[in-house]
């Protein structure tokens, strides 16, 4: 079978590697976002994808647009049988998508039409499923809205971060998109229109959705801090050691907490963000909207992740001080 490939992210290059590796695939070509800067000195990198198809010598295009002309002409000229798209990050228009003859398949991971859009493990993660999955999709024109050709379901777990889901659903969405193939091109699958009663949304996230409000419930932060665990990372406020009372704060991304609904170490009059037991040995709590939960893990800005123990020890935290929303 011969495949066009577009990808950009890690995901995708993964999936490239698994399609490499299968006998009787034949990848002729690789598509790609265009190399962006990186890094601290800002120069150009390719992306996770045009590294391991540029290791692997297979020709690579890198559009800005990927519906221009030339970019069709290309696609025209390698003669797909299909083309398969991974976390690439443009929309596909009609012209591209009708181009091979076994259309354009896409692994999204998550179980469509649940979460829809760019994050949709970070969102799975967020809203509390017990479980997800991943779909392969033959797709339209939408927004992850096409037919489902195949699913396979993955358990979340309590402890699951966006992260290590991510690299569960990675090989899972690998086994699924290898099977899903040569199948399609045997006739083996029916496609499954799409619920439009069951669609949820998965917006990209943006740095600033991880500003933790302290008020909310000791569940929802744990989900959320999970969630936007590697990116974009929960974060709150503490005044800088020895500063004075105007003085700027410092940003605190926390990386991990034990959530403790019902807690009520706290005096009822503390705000919600006030810091208690910091003698604790496992980390002090932080008084939220229904309880407290615990600061396991965390990580100063232009700083090493640490305990929250350790945090309390180097940053001379004391009962009563109070995280802040924002830097004033």
């Amino acid at each position: 079978m011969r495949i066009v490939f577009m990808g950009s992210a890690d995901l995708s290059g993964v999936m490239l590697e698994a399609l490499l590796q299968t006998p009787g695939m034949d990848v002729a070509g690789v598509i790609t976002q265009p190399d962006r800067p990186s890094g601290r000195s800002r120069q150009p990198q390719p992306c996770p994808c045009k590294a391991r198809a540029t290791a692997r010598s297979l020709p690579v295009l890198s559009p800005e647009k990927v519906n221009h002309p030339d970019v069709r002409a290309q696609v025209e000229a390698w003669s797909p049988d299909v083309a398969v798209v991974v976390a690439y990050g443009q929309f596909l228009g009609r012209r591209l998508l009708t181009l091979p003859r076994l259309g354009c398949v896409n692994i999204h991971l998550s179980l469509l039409p649940k979460f829809r859009g760019a994050a949709p493990i970070q969102w799975a993660v967020a809203a509390g499923e017990t479980r997800t999955g991943v779909t392969a999709m033959l797709m339209d024109e939408g927004m992850d809205s096409g037919d489902i050709l195949m699913q396979a379901e993955e358990p979340v777990l309590a402890d699951d971060t966006a992260g290590t889901l991510h690299d569960r659903l990675a090989l899972l969405g690998a086994r699924v998109l290898c099977d899903t193939l040569p199948r399609w091109a045997a006739g083996e699958l029916r496609r499954m229109p799409q619920d439009p009663a069951g669609v949820t949304l998965a917006p990209k996230l943006h740095k600033h959705d991880g500003l933790i409000d302290w008020s909310a419930g000791a569940g929802f932060l744990d989900r959320r801090v999970r969630a936007f665990n590697p990116w974009p990372a929960c974060y709150t406020w503490l005044p800088r050691p020895g500063a004075g009372k105007n003085a700027s704060a410092l940003r605190l991304k926390v990386l991990r907490v034990t959530p403790l609904p019902g807690h009520a170490a706290h005096d009822p009059a503390c705000r919600p963000g006030t810091l208690g037991e910091t003698g604790h040995g496992d980390g002090p709590l932080v008084r939220v909207g229904d309880g407290a939960v615990r600061l396991l893990e965390v990580q100063p800005e232009a700083g090493k992740p640490m305990s929250g123990r350790a945090l309390v020890s180097g940053y001379r935290l004391r009962d009563g001080e109070l995280f802040v929303m924002g830097q004033a």
